[in-house]
């Protein structure tokens, strides 16, 4: 195994970063970042490169964190105890939300109504940190979504020909409504094994720990299927994602999206009710009729 000196690989991740988060523009002056952190390896890069970014730049903007407790017993507190430490470190405050108190029920308790439980908890979380960062007022929320993770995102929607998904592909979404924070990517160009090391070396507390639901989704069988494609052909990752990089710069069109609020809850959505009292309605009757049973 090649030695990895650490000053080096540090520069490395640092400049991939600011690189992407200069080229694209993703932090402007006197911007309010949430960053989404579930206390995996990306969510903690992520922090970690905003805060020292926050000291390098010569423009004001400043950052909260948010970490959603879906209620996943054995696996969540792990994580929710890494994003703590982290913040602290950094004197980053962090807001947890939960299901639970949201819709007053966990994801486990949810879990067998659907076939992947990953699908309302993708709904569900998303929901989550556009309200919470709308209702902080910030101008922007930064995921931790990485090379590898837009490649398995672009290839999904590819083969299932969702030509909607297209414009979302990038570092950048735009603001479509006044309630919706558009989303930053600040490691969307670095693949996720530097993630890992990056954190390995620089002996990083992390939550080290794959989501049980995580093997029922369609992402987990993309995933395996180009890692196994990587170790036959070295790299093809990053010439699969210069590719489309390229052939799919679909520019974002804010004037040709119509959202609505729902009548629900209120929030942004494309048709009301929004996705989110969709499912709870759907969870609602179906609990409701298994008691009666």
């Amino acid at each position: 195994m090649m030695k990895i000196e650490k000053s080096e690989f540090n520069s490395y991740v640092k400049e991939n970063v600011f690189t992407t988060l200069s080229d694209y523009n993703l932090i402007e002056e006197n911007d309010k970042i949430m960053i989404g952190v579930s206390g995996g390896k990306d969510s903690i890069l992520t922090l970690h490169m905003l805060y020292e970014y926050q000291q390098y730049v010569d423009f004001d903007f400043s950052l909260e964190a948010v970490c959603i407790d879906e209620g996943i017993s054995g696996y969540r507190s792990d994580g929710i105890k890494s994003a703590h430490d982290n913040c602290r470190k950094l004197k980053i405050p962090l807001y947890v939300h939960s299901f639970k108190d949201q819709w007053n029920y966990s994801l486990d308790e949810i879990s067998g109504i659907y076939k992947s439980s990953c699908m309302p908890c993708g709904i569900y979380r998303r929901y989550l940190l556009n309200k919470i960062s709308d209702d902080h007022n910030c101008d922007k929320i930064a995921t931790g979504h990485n090379m590898d993770d837009e490649i398995q995102s672009f290839l999904m929607s590819f083969c299932r020909n969702d030509q909607n998904k297209f414009p979302k592909f990038g570092p950048r979404l735009a603001r479509i409504h006044e309630s919706m924070t558009p989303r930053i990517k600040p490691l969307w160009q670095l693949p996720e094994k530097d993630v890992g090391i990056w954190c390995v070396i620089n002996d990083i507390e992390i939550h080290d720990m794959e989501c049980p639901y995580s093997t029922t989704s369609q992402r987990s069988d993309v995933k395996l299927l180009l890692n196994m494609l990587e170790e036959e052909n070295n790299g093809i990752k990053k010439r699969i994602f210069e590719s489309f990089k390229k052939t799919f710069n679909i520019k974002q069109d804010p004037s040709g999206v119509n959202l609505q609020r729902c009548e629900l809850c209120n929030q942004p959505t494309a048709q009301s009710p929004c996705n989110a009292c969709k499912i709870t309605g759907e969870i609602s009757r179906i609990k409701n009729s298994m008691k009666d049973e």
